[in-house]
Order: C-alpha cells, then structure tokens, then sequence
C-alpha cells in the first residue's frame, strides 16, 4: 500500500513525548523522519521506565518508524547541520522552551531562509506569545491549568492525575494535524497558481503553535459556556460522568468491575429489565437523563447489587444479550490476548533488546487510525542512539567519512 505522507521529509528536534509523538504520527503514515539527539545520553524517554536493557518500550514505542541521528547543538558544525538538513526537509517539530531556537540561532526565520517552502511546527507548555510563554512547563502542569486535573478523581480527594502522558498526547495529535494541515495548504497553492507566480507561504502562515495547555482545554468539552451561561462549575464525579446516568464502574463477585454504560434513554429501560429493576425502568421520574442524575445514588447501588451476584465473564453476557452497552475494563493482558485487537493487526511483534543474551520478541500498539481492514505494518521500532547519523548526513548533506569523524 502506497503510504499517504511517502516523499515528505521532517527533522525532529524533540525530546520527551509531544514532539516525538507528532513526528510518530507522521512517520507511522509514510513521513520520513529524522530525529536529532543530543551526543552521549541521546532522548531523555531512552531511561523512562527502564526495566532493562539500554533503551526503554517507552522510546521504542513513541520513536517507531524513525531515523536516530546525533547532533551537537551546542556547537556551530551542530547548528549549520540542523540548518542544512532543514533545507532538505518538508517539516520541523520542535518542544524545546520559546526561544531556545532563537538562542542557538536556528531560529524559524534562519530556517525558513534556508528553505522558504518549510512547515515548523513548534509545541510548548503555553505558547509562542502571551504573558506566559516564557515559563517552563511540563503535561501534568498544562493539565491542571486547562481545566483537565481539577475534574479527575473523586469529589472528597484532591486531584489525580491518569495514567498516562495525556496532555503531552494530545498536544503531539494536535501538531501532527497541524502539520499535515500546513502541508495541504501548501499543496493546494501551488496547484491554484501558474508556474511563474508560485510563491511560498508567509513564514507565519507556515508556523504552527501548539500549547499544551490549550490541547487540554480544547478537550473540556462544554465546561467554559456551561460556566459562562448557566454559572455551573464543573466538579470530581469519580468513575461517573458529570449530568450522564448510570453510567460507571461496578464490582462482580470475582473482584473484577465491569463498565456499564446504559444512560440512554430507549436503553434504560431494558437495563432496568435486565437487573430485574423493572420497578426502575417504569419509574416517570427515571425516564429522562436529568432526573436519573438526580437519583444516581439510587441507580448505582441497585446496580452494584445485581454485577455483586454475578462473575464479569456472566454479567457482561447477560447485558450483551440485553443490548446494554457494557465492557470489561482491560489490563495489558487482557489487551495482548483479546481477538478484535488481533483481528485488526493492533498488537504487531518484533525482536527487541532488552538486555538479556537473545532478543526479546515484544509487542507493540498498531497504527491509528487503520486504513482499509486492518492496521498498517509498524516498519521499525525506536532506532539505537544515532542509528542513521552516517546515513543521513552522507546521503542528504553529502558528508564525508572524515568529515563526519
């Protein structure tokens, strides 16, 4: 299969999880991508939960499908590199703090006079502009100021965080779109103009501004107009939803909790059936989402009482026959095992270094979203440290074995 982004090039100046995961993105639909690290230690996310080996699951898995070179940024042969690979590319994504490029004199303006034509997709904690954009910041910090963290967990604790990256995440998707976004306007410019008018974009229409917290924000769904036109302040509900019921987790009598989440209304009635609350389902009050939020206590302990008399393997039997909408909540092994995910090539195998005599053959999450029936192939796993320096720089930059040391 032809891969949709095959011929576009982009330079990864990232590190950590946003930048690498928009350049992940991209490469997983063809881009070539060419990620620059730092001499020696290379991508901080090698040492994130390294259990062993040299290189962590975490990097292989957010660094698939990319080319690893070294480059010294600190020094002038580092920063020309940059410059001169830039002008070979259709893209470059950045995370580092506002100004950090301007400092080191690669700047978007000395990029884009080495190519006029190149997209630069720049993510940080609160953007390039404003009072802020100066500051420091990691995910978990954009999370709590774009609303996120303050409505994760319970209503009688302080607030958690889940278990995963997710600012940085979405942060990445957003740039990736960005991205490609940029690349489509770019293409369809040229298509609108004759040979002897093209001109390449104003740089500031080729810039691409991701903020961290802002991603999050943009994820809140209505939490800023229910504020601003009903006066409502959004509160922990825990496993529920604020306003949607009964939808949540509930405990079987094996100590695994399923999900139910049957708060439509043409199904709660045939919910109610199905636990044997036919009292519920024909209770008036109960008959529109807003009065059963009212009662979810009420629901949730009914609930609770029926999974309490039942497995997770006869309980989600039950409610599938119904047509509730119902799911075990997975683990990693859960996951590895499960058909559909198989069935649409989601969990793809390779032999991986993980510190021991023989390689260590690990599965890895497909790509999304799938085109055609099944995920496409994952061509590569995180590369070694400076895995491709000789490659690329001979090959694009027509450096020397000596030149290159």
């Amino acid at each position: 299969m032809a891969l949709p982004l095959s011929g576009v090039r982009v330079l990864e100046l990232g590190n950590y999880i946003a930048a690498p995961t928009a350049a992940r993105m991209l490469a997983d639909f063809g881009a070539e991508v060419i990620k620059v690290e730092r001499p020696e230690t290379g991508d901080e996310l090698r040492n994130w939960r390294l259990y062993s080996g040299t290189t962590s699951m975490l990097y292989r898995t957010i660094n698939r499908n990319k080319k690893s070179i070294v480059l010294d940024l600190r020094t002038e042969q580092g920063r020309q590199d940059v410059i001169d690979l830039a002008a070979e590319c259709d893209i470059v994504l950045e995370n580092f703090r506002p100004g950090t490029l301007e400092k080191w004199g690669i700047s978007p303006e000395v990029l884009s006079a080495a190519n006029p034509e190149l997209i630069i997709t720049r993510i940080s904690a609160f953007g390039q502009t404003g009072p802020m954009s100066q500051r420091p910041g990691f995910a978990a910090v954009a999370e709590a100021y774009g609303g996120f963290r303050n409505l994760v967990g319970d209503p009688d604790r302080p607030p958690v965080r889940v278990g995963v990256s997710i600012g940085d995440s979405i942060a990445g998707l957003y740039a990736a779109f960005g991205s490609v976004m940029a690349l489509f306007q770019r293409q369809t410019r040229r298509a609108a103009q004759a040979p002897e008018e093209q001109s390449p974009l104003p740089l500031a229409q080729r810039s691409i501004d991701v903020a961290l917290n802002e991603s999050i924000l943009s994820m809140m769904e209505s939490l800023i107009p229910d504020y601003l036109a009903y006066g409502v302040e959004r509160e922990r509900t825990g496993g529920r939803m604020e306003g949607i019921a009964p939808s949540n987790a509930y405990l079987c009598n094996d100590g695994h909790s399923i999900i139910i989440a049957g708060n439509g209304d043409a199904i709660f009635q045939r919910y109610m059936d199905t636990i044997d609350r036919a009292d519920l389902g024909a209770d008036p009050d109960l008959a529109s989402n807003a009065g059963r939020w009212r009662r979810r206590e009420e629901l949730d302990a009914a609930i609770s009482a029926w999974t309490g008399l039942h497995s997770r393997e006869q309980a989600l039997t039950i409610l599938d026959a119904a047509g509730v909408p119902s799911g075990p909540i997975y683990t990693a092994a859960d996951i590895v095992a499960d058909e559909q995910y198989a069935a649409r090539n989601m969990i793809q195998h390779f032999p991986v270094d993980t510190g021991g005599e023989e390689p260590t053959e690990v599965g890895f999450v497909g790509v999304v979203p799938v085109i055609g029936d099944v995920s496409l192939p994952i061509r590569s796993v995180g590369p070694d440290l400076g895995e491709h320096t000789r490659e690329v720089l001979s090959t694009l930059l027509g450096r020397t074995d000596d030149e290159m040391g």
